[in-house]
């Protein structure tokens, strides 16, 4: 096992994959270390003697350097993201400071001989399917979604540096193409969460008329942010894999109005009227991933169903949404 007895170092850690992984490692690697760099946004808050957690800049070289130094490994897990809303009104968010952290992260692990990387990348990179794309699908003569244009960009331009560490360095880096992960310790602020997560904040506030950004049947995959880590953690521990990109995902075609209909159900909510509404900021309308390649490749496919995760995602906001301010 390749994990056994490495300190591993988790940029992101305070976010809803960070805080997923850890989880996921301290439950089911009992030697494995965690180094989980934060900054300014929200403090640690999983406490373990096998997690040290340090602070820094990842946008700048020296920080992304000294808190990287010396550990075995590394997933890139920080990133600037938001929903649809974030897209559409203040896109440029999720362009220079994505660029510059992964790019800063990706030198700093060559000059502190870490080989072996995770890059979590996003399948919003992919031009527009109306079918199950895989990851050899991507053309990238096509443009992405308008809606995603500089973030989408932003993701193959990172896909590229990747390459480029591996090929000129050796760097074993595994590219994990993420489908909309949701689960405990998303963004629950209405200006910057996704759809799953902000359904679920209007169910449980028991809004009346119920609103709906965009039209029932926009169609996602989405997956439980559960399922995502243990990809995470299985494609690290399997070193036979040196250099390779893979769709995280549910491969399950999962409608708006399914999402809908289970965050009113585990809220307890039977709103007089649900209202969509189109005016509001929408991305497309269609994304679905194939992931067979990443169950023939490391035998990882998703445990958790859509409406199981929705129903343990909003019994968790129920009990934290007075002290979770994310």
């Amino acid at each position: 096992m390749y994990l056994d007895n490495k300190l591993v170092f988790l940029s992101g850690s305070t976010g809803l994959v960070g805080s997923s992984v850890i989880k996921y490692l301290l439950e089911n690697y009992p030697t494995t270390r965690i180094r989980a760099s934060f900054f300014n946004h929200t403090k640690p808050f999983i406490k373990h003697d096998r997690v040290e957690y340090v602070y820094g800049d990842l946008g700048l070289r020296k920080d992304s350097k000294s808190i990287s130094a010396g550990c075995d490994c590394a997933i890139m897990a920080a990133a600037n993201s938001g929903g649809s809303n974030v897209f559409t009104s203040e896109p440029w968010k999720q362009i220079t400071d994505n660029v510059i952290m992964s790019s800063q992260q990706l030198e700093a692990f060559y000059f502190n001989n870490i080989k072996r990387v995770i890059c979590i990348s996003s399948a919003i990179l992919y031009q527009d399917f109306d079918k199950y794309v895989k990851e050899d699908d991507l053309d990238l003569n096509i443009d992405p979604h308008p809606t995603y244009f500089g973030a989408a960009w932003v993701q193959r331009f990172i896909e590229k540096l990747c390459k480029f560490w591996h090929d000129k360095y050796g760097m074993e880096i595994l590219i994990l193409r993420a489908a909309n992960i949701f689960g405990p310790y998303a963004k629950f602020d209405p200006q910057a969460s996704n759809f799953i997560p902000a359904l679920i904040r209007k169910a449980v506030d028991k809004e009346e008329p119920f609103e709906v950004w965009g039209s029932p049947d926009v169609i996602r995959d989405v997956i439980y942010s559960e399922d995502f880590a243990r990809a995470i953690a299985m494609i690290l521990d399997n070193d036979q894999i040196k250099f390779d990109t893979f769709n995280i995902g549910s491969g399950v075609q999962t409608m708006v109005r399914d999402v809908v209909g289970w965050a009113l159900k585990y809220a307890n909510h039977k709103p007089l009227a649900v209202k969509y509404n189109s005016d509001k900021p929408t991305t497309s309308k269609f994304r679905a991933l194939d992931c067979l390649k990443a169950k023939e490749v490391f035998s990882w496919q998703p445990k958790i169903g859509i409406e199981e995760g929705v129903k343990k995602t909003t019994e968790w906001w129920i009990k934290n949404r007075n002290q979770w301010i994310k």
